[in-house]
């Protein structure tokens, strides 16, 4: 199905930096909750991430990601989460998350 330019456009993705990561042992499946540092004008936003496979809390702290930030917030086992963390999935269906290379400064667009 194609898409025009302005519905993407409507699609809101921007860099951020993880800044904390829990373990999240009420979701169904592994996951952490994880916040992101999106930048003065944005902010910092939580989210619930199944990435439990090729990260561990200590080396998400820090990393540079993409997340869509203008999705309806969603409750996942009583958490809040107010943005969606992208990334593709591994040959076994794992994520592995987007990030940018070089780097870029938290809340840019991505276009």
């Amino acid at each position: 199905m194609l898409i025009n330019y302005d519905d993407f456009s409507k699609v809101d993705f921007r860099s951020g930096t993880i800044v904390k990561v829990e373990e999240f042992p009420r979701a169904k499946k592994p996951a952490y909750k994880v916040w992101v540092n999106f930048g003065d004008k944005i902010g910092i936003k939580q989210t619930s991430a199944q990435v439990t496979v090729h990260y561990n809390p200590e080396n998400l702290l820090g990393k540079l990601v993409v997340g869509c930030i203008n999705l309806e917030p969603k409750n996942i086992a009583g958490f809040t989460s107010e943005f969606l963390l992208v990334g593709f999935p591994d040959e076994t269906g794992a994520v592995c998350l987007i990030t940018a290379e070089p780097a870029v400064p938290n809340g840019e667009k991505l276009f």
